[in-house]
């Protein structure tokens, strides 16, 4: 494999590795760092800062934290330090199982880590009261020794009055009125709260939302409603003005709020949350390119049209202003789809009609751009690359590129049981393709925004190569 594959490769597997089987791409983290130590250790950073997925940012962690340059493991040391503990616990275990070592300055980072921790008691209260195996977990599996006011809370369960575990534990005998003032006053988390709450009343539920991080409101706004946030006024408000903080909150997960907006049926909250949305997108990156969609409908390609909202939604709100992005569903023909808008629900609208059938010309859709003079700088498809009917893309490529004076970029997203038939047809003529394997995780699909985004794909990489590592903290 060539420096410039692992490359490529590396990058496209953000898109397509799955919450929590990112072992899958073991190989080509270890490929990147033995061929191009260069790249890795930004790349990592660079994800760490940018990415969306929290699975991706343990691996390169765990990478980093093993890795034979001692500047990558200082960094690997650095990142550690600002994930959670349920986060460390997968990045000691993907060591462990999927490395099968654990060296010493990693056990170090981890023992760093715990006793920083020990030394802020609101913080390792919150952590004890909502990872407390973990914690046990990561303090047993080293044999750290933990202080005494960690011992007590952990291992003797005996927390010290006033502490939050020793708050957690009368929670669960008060009444709905006490409650509220004790969530409040102690900070109480809202999974941790909600399994000792017998009756949620208006006030333990404002309680509970003012406790929340953007990012935890958005998570759980469908138990919320389900528990009838949205029928009290005050609560509502306070919802709305929580979320309206999520556009700035960095680890709230976009496509996460885009769901939650599925789910809840007030029209002001539903926009506040579309909002969101649109915000974050925007500041992925925004796509200066003009830009084309092509959505394979043929017959059993569900997860191709299921894919394409999604992805509608945010080219769409990433296109930079008057900058056009063209959509395109077809089977043996294209469909031009439209929307009146760049919400998730226009685009849900736009397909309305769309069911998957037939059988496969991807060429049609760029004849159709070629028939209509529209002029686009990149292509993405979202198909299996199953073509079986004229026009073929790969005839249909170099009718587009002389007609128009333009060589696009193409873009494949495989899904279903996929091929490579039109990514090694396009190769052979030299026409600019890159392959990107979707395995089903959606929240990952943002990461293709900052792959467009750019002016090239040079770009991008001269950006993640410029991206400094951290520090390593001084000891304690």
């Amino acid at each position: 494999m060539v420096e410039a594959d692992v490359r490529i490769k590396l990058l496209n597997s953000l898109l397509s590795a799955p919450h929590a089987e990112l072992e899958k791409v073991k190989q080509m983290h270890e490929d990147a760092l033995k061929l191009d130590p260069a790249l890795y250790g930004p790349l990592a950073v660079w994800y760490f800062k940018n990415g969306e997925v929290r699975d991706h940012r343990d691996v390169f962690i765990a990478h980093l934290l093993t890795s034979e340059h001692k500047e990558y493991r200082d960094a690997g040391f650095a990142l550690l330090q600002d994930i959670a503990p349920y986060e460390v616990e997968r990045v000691l275990k993907y060591m462990k199982e999927k490395l099968g070592k654990l060296p010493r300055s990693s056990r170090t980072a981890i023992r760093y880590y715990l006793k920083s921790r020990e030394q802020n008691n609101d913080w390792f209260d919150s952590a004890a009261a909502r990872s407390k195996k973990v914690l046990k977990g990561l303090y047993a599996s080293l044999h750290i020794t933990p202080g005494e006011r960690a011992n007590s809370i952990l291992f003797l369960d005996k927390p010290p009055e006033g502490s939050l575990p020793y708050t957690v534990k009368l929670l669960a005998k008060s009444s709905p009125g006490e409650q509220a003032e004790i969530i409040h006053k102690y900070k109480i988390p809202y999974p941790i709260a909600v399994g000792a709450v017998r009756k949620m009343i208006p006030s333990v539920m404002i309680a509970l939302i003012d406790n929340m991080t953007p990012s935890e409101l958005v998570n759980n706004l469908n138990s919320l409603k389900k528990r009838g946030a949205f029928d009290n006024p005050e609560v509502k408000t306070l919802i709305e003005g929580k979320l309206e903080k999520t556009k700035n909150y960095a680890r709230a997960s976009t496509l996460k709020a885009k769901v939650a907006a599925d789910i809840v049926e007030d029209a002001g909250t539903k926009k506040k949350l579309e909002e969101v949305v649109d915000t974050r997108i925007k500041k992925m990156g925004r796509i200066k390119k003009p830009t084309a969609l092509f959505i394979d409908k043929s017959g059993s390609l569900e997860i191709a049209i299921s894919i394409a909202k999604d992805v509608a939604t945010l080219l769409s709100t990433a296109m930079e202003e008057n900058t056009p992005l063209y959509v395109y569903a077809f089977d043996t023909a294209a469909i031009e789809l439209k929307s009146q808008g760049r919400t998730y629900a226009d685009w849900d609208r736009a397909f309305k009609m769309i069911t998957a059938h037939g059988g496969t010309s991807i060429g049609s859709p760029l004849s159709a751009l070629r028939t209509q003079n529209r002029y686009v700088e990149q292509i993405m498809i979202i198909t299996d690359e199953g073509e079986n009917a004229s026009p073929y893309f790969v005839q249909e490529y170099p009718v587009y590129a002389s007609a128009l004076k333009i060589m696009p970029n193409v873009i494949i997203v495989d899904v279903g049981d996929f091929g490579t038939q039109i990514q090694d047809a396009l190769r052979q003529i030299q026409a600019p393709c890159e392959s990107i394997r979707f395995a089903g995780d959606y929240t990952s699909l943002p990461n293709i925004i900052p792959l467009l985004s750019r002016p090239s794909r040079l770009d991008l990489l001269q950006e993640i190569l410029a991206t400094p590592l951290p520090a390593r903290p001084a000891m304690i």
